[in-house]
């Protein structure tokens, strides 16, 4: 790349921000379009469901990108501007305004938004996604009473983090979980096993195998199977729902995301990074394509995608890291295991609440899951580096 190149960048969250800093830093000085479908400048995410909506920051903090450092990366801004529409081999970005943005390269970080439930009463739920939501979220809390409960539907990590931060703030809260026990489906039986009693230690009510029905209009009950509860607000955290429907006429490839090579790109001069992206990612001992959305990933990602467009410099396998502090306790894991995987407790003890154990495929080792023991799980990044046999891993003193 050169000087006289322009890099469009689609979707101003974390993923696009960061491939932003990255190319500066990699001594690339051309032209960068940033182009965003929310009003605001990049801001991080995680913090909404903790620090924000303890109270504890304003929401003011969580900007990554403020005004100066904008004025520093040398950058054009196209916020609450959303694209809709990309032609690939000619680098045009068509946006909402009718605007036509035409680059030599183009990044698509678009993210994901929140899943959409089927309810009468969808409209008046509340959902943690942007700044607004949680800016009306808050508002919403300063009216509650005393006596006053929350629903949350959906006890997976945002709705175990959200549930954790409104106990905390002293509401009752009730948590509605479709499945037999609550993170089941991402991180497998066994190990949801060991966290299920998390909530009821911390004082917060979860009821598993619901089925809802429905929710009123006014968003103020919530009809089960026999039964309905009464809620002063209801609050959704059912997943993320992807959006690629503006790029269905532009020839990449679209497979439950964007199809992208180990570079991050979809086809030369087009890339895609983030939660949007689909990777080949190596697991044990084979290759899989996958989607992720795990923040510190889509840093990383950022991270290659400009290194290689800037240098073609070809970077190191990522491992995927995410965490979760739920129930006063975190959850952190490495790397990328089914949760049919075989299950391994190698530090700690369940009754101590603190341990890690390693998953396992065919012997090999696919990724490492850990209850508050962040020492553990770092020691044991170096078994995913490369194919590690489970007992080579299990012979290790931590």
């Amino acid at each position: 790349m050169t000087s006289d190149d322009h890099v469009i960048v689609v979707g101003a969250g974390l993923a696009g921000w960061r491939l932003v800093e990255a190319l500066r830093a990699e001594g690339y000085a051309g032209k960068i379009s940033l182009v965003g479908a929310e009003e605001s400048a990049p801001y991080d995410r995680p913090p909404l469901s903790k620090q924000v909506l303890a109270g504890k920051w304003p929401i003011e903090q969580i900007l990554l990108a403020t005004q100066e450092k904008i004025a520093t990366a040398r950058i054009d801004t196209y916020f609450g501007n959303k694209a809709v529409a990309l032609d690939a081999e000619n680098k045009r970005v068509t946006l909402k305004s009718g605007k036509v943005l035409v680059g030599t390269h183009v990044a698509i970080a678009t993210g994901v938004g929140a899943r959409e439930l089927p309810f009468t009463g969808a409209g008046a739920m509340y959902v943690l996604r942007t700044k607004e939501d949680t800016q009306e979220l808050l508002e919403a809390i300063e009216r509650l009473e005393e006596d006053d409960q929350v629903v949350i539907i959906g006890a997976g990590f945002i709705g175990a983090e959200v549930a954790t931060t409104l106990h905390a703030r002293g509401i009752k809260v009730v948590v509605l979980e479709a499945a037999s026990r609550p993170l089941q489906g991402p991180l497998g039986e066994t190990v949801a096993t060991w966290l299920e009693d998390l909530p009821k230690e911390f004082g917060v009510e979860v009821r598993t195998n619901q089925k809802i029905l429905d929710i009123s209009e006014d968003g103020e009950e919530v009809f089960l199977e026999g039964e309905s509860i009464r809620a002063a607000m209801v609050i959704g955290a059912v997943g993320s729902a992807l959006d690629v429907t503006w790029l269905e006429e532009s020839e990449i490839q679209l497979d439950g995301g964007v199809v992208v090579d180990e570079h991050f790109e979809a086809q030369p001069g087009v890339g895609a990074i983030g939660d949007v992206a689909k990777f080949p990612l190596r697991v044990g001992s084979s290759v899989e394509m996958v989607r992720i959305e795990h923040w510190q990933l889509a840093a990383e990602q950022a991270i290659v995608l400009a290194k290689y467009w800037v240098s073609e410099i070809t970077a190191e396998p990522l491992i995927p890291y995410f965490w979760s502090d739920q129930y006063g306790k975190k959850i952190q894991m490495l790397g990328y295991p089914s949760p049919k995987d075989s299950i391994h407790l190698f530090k700690g003890s369940l009754a101590s609440r603190s341990w890690a154990a390693l998953y396992s495929r065919n012997e090999l080792i696919t990724g490492v899951i850990a209850l508050n023991q962040p020492r553990a799980l770092m020691l044991s990044k170096e078994f995913l580096l490369k194919p590690t046999a489970v007992g080579e891993a299990l012979s290790k003193e931590f």
